[in-house]
């Protein structure tokens, strides 16, 4: 139901092709979108700065995942649209040559070629089906998977993971934080750097806020309180004079946010840049990036290698599946 560490890894692996030459094109439903528009909404920052006419989406009409993922891996293009196959056509059509789907393990109604799993360790075998739990699917279904990511975990542990799911191919991943980089605040100037040990307010609305709290002390940062909300949510004023009280009251220096509330956080600030509604944060607003490592670091990598090296991968044909 998410959490697990999925979009990172996508963003592993759009890297790598871009690395080896590809052109990928990550395609995503775009949930928790509020103006669900018809078609396929493009995030390409290579084509929006040299177009004139077209202003770039905004994350009400693409999602805050998607848009992060635009930002973490700039050489990619990003299409929105619960049809993952016109997203890709229209993909081609402005030059990719692979495609990623983010969060696409259910979505069989696109052939592929490979499918990687990404869960953590115990979660599925020791899971129950939705509503009672938290897996989409029973057990039996991960062993359609090719690749076991398995998130916070070594690469034994995977093998172990895999063995009991039935997934022959896996590797573990480690998550750690990158240097925490300046949201700017409307009406102020950039905040400075936030010192190691500063008193930090940590901000989220993401499927397993303990972990980033967690993560942020592990890390370091001196996290002096916490304010969470629900998964994709969409900061009001109210929530931001919440969290500017929360901070003074805390004593902190810092908001620390992560990228994907970080581009609903940004969202304000072009609104009010635009002559919208102002609801720029006032305070120092950091977000923290997420920086994944696999164990072993090429297995994965190697995986999709392989895949794109076999004849029907070199075919070209994007398909729906039957």
């Amino acid at each position: 139901m998410g959490g697990t560490g999925k979009t990172p890894v996508v963003a592993a692996i759009a890297e790598w092709l871009i690395g080896a030459g590809y052109r990928p094109s990550i395609l995503t439903r775009g949930y928790g979108r509020e103006d669900a528009v018809d078609g396929v909404v493009v995030i390409n920052p290579q084509i929006s700065r040299t177009s004139r006419t077209d202003p770039p989406p905004l994350v009400a009409e693409t999602g805050d995942e998607p848009m992060m993922l635009s930002r973490q891996v700039p050489g990619a293009t990003v299409c929105v649209s619960p049809d993952r196959y016109l997203g890709g056509v229209l993909a081609e059509q402005l030059g990719c040559d692979v495609h990623l789907l983010d969060d696409g393990f259910q979505h069989i109604e696109l052939a592929r070629q490979l499918d990687i799993l990404v869960t953590t360790a115990g979660e599925i075998p020791n899971g129950r089906v939705i509503p009672m739990g938290r897996l989409r699917e029973p057990m039996d279904a991960a062993a359609r998977a090719h690749f076991l990511v398995v998130t916070d975990a070594t690469a034994g542990a995977a093998t172990a993971e895999g063995w009991t799911l039935g997934i022959s191919q896996s590797c573990g991943s480690r998550r750690t934080l990158g240097a925490p980089a300046a949201v700017p605040s409307s009406g102020s100037q950039v905040p400075g750097l936030v010192s190691p040990g500063a008193h930090v307010l940590a901000v989220s609305g993401i499927a397993n806020p303990d972990r980033f709290i967690t993560s942020l002390k592990d890390a370091g940062w001196n996290v002096v309180d916490s304010l969470t909300f629900a998964d994709h949510h969409r900061y009001s004023a109210k929530d931001l004079e919440a969290i500017a009280a929360k901070m003074a009251k805390a004593g902190a220096g810092a908001v620390f946010t992560t990228d994907k509330d970080a581009v609903r956080f940004e969202s304000h600030l072009r609104a009010s840049r635009s002559g919208g509604q102002a609801l720029a944060p006032s305070f120092p607003l950091y977000r923290v990036p997420l920086v994944v490592e696999f164990d072993p670091p090429q297995a994965l990598f190697e995986s999709v290698k392989a895949v794109l090296g076999s004849s029907f991968a070199r075919s070209g044909e994007l398909r729906r599946d039957k």
